[in-house]
């Protein structure tokens, strides 16, 4: 079995990008991450250290120490057209699948699992507490 810590340095590198390209993946429809969304995504990848499956804590704990550079540097790379932007993060996303695959399959699943439940928050950043108090469950209409 292949897990994260397995993966040669340059390959750790860029699958530790993952949680960036998602965060400005899910903030696209501004053509670059705003504040709010920053502050989500830093918290997110902090508190997914301690509430992840046990199996990916190291992934993030290394993906927290270079999140906030990381992610500054993709967004002010990537072009600012809303189209374009989201045109080359998914051309570095599909880059990553290789690397997945070297990963055992049970681990990658559990990796691109968590990353889809990353993304759905970023991109509910600008929700305050208040709707999540009234509304604790999503109203099809009402959220979306």
């Amino acid at each position: 079995m292949k897990y994260y810590n397995d993966l040669n340095k340059t390959d750790k590198e860029q699958i530790l990008k993952f949680p960036a390209y998602i965060s400005l993946l899910a903030s696209t429809a501004e053509a670059g991450i705003d504040k709010a969304e920053m502050t989500t995504a830093v918290k997110i990848t902090h508190v997914k250290t301690f509430s992840s499956d046990p199996i990916l804590r190291d992934y993030y704990k290394d993906a927290e120490h270079v999140f906030e550079d990381a992610i500054t540097n993709l967004n002010n790379e990537l072009p600012h057209n809303i189209e374009e932007r989201k045109s080359a993060i998914l051309h570095e996303l599909n880059k990553l699948e290789p690397l997945l695959q070297k990963l055992d399959p049970g681990y990658a699943n559990i990796l691109r699992r968590s990353m889809k439940s990353y993304k759905h928050y970023i991109s509910k950043a600008h929700r305050n507490v208040l709707e999540y108090f009234i509304f604790p469950m999503p109203i099809e209409g009402v959220f979306d």
